[in-house]
């Protein structure tokens, strides 16, 4: 299902144009507008999904193929240094369209960018708290 009102469903059904470096039937991956670096691209289904939660898990395991095709063929095209695969699931995780996707982002050395975040030191008894709390 499509929504009328979401623009990443616009994009990825080729409503609005855009540069598209990949294409399947389920899935577009475009250069993002706001790139972090050279080549970052998103990978878009083209079914409605807000997050992750609401995406059908064959569809999250093609997601994840089309991120390792894209990343492949951006590291050999750009001869990236590496490279991150960031997926944000609500606002407070970064999220800013409500559709899922996955930024595919090549890395150079002295790109400039952090992508990351500040390691906590739990004991050894707050991690086994944090593991009964799980499971």
């Amino acid at each position: 299902m499509k929504d009328p009102n979401c623009i990443f469903c616009k994009i990825a059904n080729g409503e609005i144009p855009t540069n598209t470096v990949y294409e399947d039937d389920h899935f577009r991956a475009i250069l993002d507008a706001g790139p972090a670096t050279k080549g970052h691209t998103l990978i878009l289904p083209k079914e409605h999904a807000a997050n992750l939660f609401e995406l059908p898990e064959d569809m999250a395991a093609e997601a994840m193929k089309v991120a390792k095709k894209v990343g492949e063929m951006l590291k050999e095209k750009l001869h990236a240094d590496g490279l991150n695969l960031v997926q944000n699931n609500g606002e407070v995780a970064g999220q800013t369209v409500h559709h899922f996707h996955i930024h595919v982002i090549p890395r150079f050395e002295g790109d400039g960018q952090k992508i990351g975040w500040n390691p906590k030191s739990p004991t050894a008894e707050e991690q086994e708290a944090i593991l009964k709390e799980i499971l």
